[in-house]
Parts: C-alpha cells; sequence; structure tokens
C-alpha cells in the first residue's frame, strides 16, 4: 500500500508563504501524475496543482502565479511552494497519487495538513 506522508503546513500571516512536502513511500515514477488538493470547511475538495510524470503542471486560476508544484525523483517527495497566501487560502491540503491503469483506478491519499492564512 502506498503511504503519502504531508508536512509544512502551519499558520501564516496573509502574504506570507509555506512550503508543503509529500513523502512517498515508493518511488514517484510509479505514478502518472500528483497533485495537491484541498478541503475549506463546508467545501468539497479540489485541485490545487498537478504534475504530471511527464513533468507538465497545471493550476487552477485561484493560486495561478502564487502557488508552484514541482518533485525530487531521487527523494521520492512532491512539494509544494505557497507564496502571497490569502485568508482564502486556509483549508486542509492532501497530497494525492495517481496509478491508475486503463483497467483499474487507483488513487493514493495522504493524511492532510492544515494550512491557516490568518493575522
Amino acid at each position: 500500500q502506498v503511504q503519502l506522508v504531508e508536512s509544512g503546513g502551519g499558520l501564516v500571516q496573509p502574504g506570507g508563504s509555506l512550503r508543503l512536502s509529500c513523502a512517498a513511500s515508493e518511488s514517484i515514477f510509479s505514478f502518472n501524475a500528483m497533485g495537491w488538493y484541498r478541503q475549506a470547511p463546508g467545501k468539497e475538495r479540489g485541485l490545487v496543482a498537478v504534475i504530471t510524470n511527464g513533468g507538465r503542471t497545471n493550476y487552477p486560476d485561484s493560486v495561478k502565479g502564487r502557488f508552484t508544484v514541482s518533485r525530487d525523483n531521487a527523494k521520492n517527495t512532491l512539494y509544494l511552494q505557497m507564496n502571497s497566501l490569502k485568508p482564502e487560502d486556509t483549508a486542509v491540503y492532501y497530497c494525492n497519487a495517481d496509478q491508475s491503469t486503463p483497467f483499474r483506478r487507483l488513487s493514493h491519499w495522504g493524511q492532510g495538513t492544515q494550512v491557516t492564512v490568518s493575522s
């Protein structure tokens, strides 16, 4: 069973920065893509950033230009650099790894890390 362990969350003031990390228990080359999602109280979980095995990235407009997803293949770790944070970025952030095949949908999730943006 793949394990994903997030870290780096915390309390930050508006305009500040945080970097989240997600350590995988196996080679991240085994994943089609990895991404970050977030869920605020009373809201559905939504995509924050995704990076494919080929290195392509995608972001929703709400974080584009402020957040950057990257990965260290040697460390089997995914990162999310978050700059210019806003109160509306407050949420639990989850790491995701997709291992789906044409015959089977398979997605792994971390336990989540809280990010709170407040003065």
